[in-house]
C-alpha cells in the first residue's frame, strides 16, 4: 500500500469566456508505482452542474489506470451528475490499482 498525491490547476470557461481559476488536489491509496503527467478537461452539463462546482462541491473518486509513455486509457468519459471528465495522458510510467479521490476549489475572478 502507497500513498500518492497529486494537483494541478486550471481555468474555468462559462459562455466562452474565463470566469475563474480551479485548483484540483488529489490523494489515493493503493497498490501504485511510477509517476505520470496527465491534463482533464471537464464539462459540467447543466447550470447545477456548474454551481457545485463553483460552490467547490465537486469531487471524484476511485481510481484504475495503467499509462506507458504517451500512450494510455481513459474510461471515464460519461456524463455522472451532470460532470463529464476527459482525461489525457502526457507522459510517464505508472500502474496503480487505487482508492481516493481529487476535490476541486473555483475562485472567481
Amino acid at each position: 500500500m502507497v500513498v500518492g498525491g497529486a494537483g494541478g490547476k486550471g481555468i474555468l470557461y462559462e459562455n466562452g469566456s474565463a470566469a475563474g481559476k480551479a485548483k484540483m488536489i488529489q490523494v489515493t491509496v493503493g497498490a501504485q508505482a511510477g509517476g505520470q503527467s496527465y491534463r482533464e478537461v471537464i464539462f459540467l452539463e447543466t447550470k447545477e452542474a456548474l454551481q457545485h462546482f463553483k460552490e467547490d462541491k465537486v469531487e471524484f473518486s476511485g481510481q484504475v489506470s495503467a499509462v506507458a509513455a504517451k500512450s494510455g486509457a481513459s474510461a471515464n468519459a460519461k456524463y455522472a451528475d451532470g460532470v463529464l471528465v476527459f482525461t489525457q495522458e502526457r507522459g510517464g510510467l505508472m500502474l496503480e490499482a487505487s482508492v481516493g479521490g481529487q476535490k476541486f476549489t473555483y475562485t472567481a475572478f
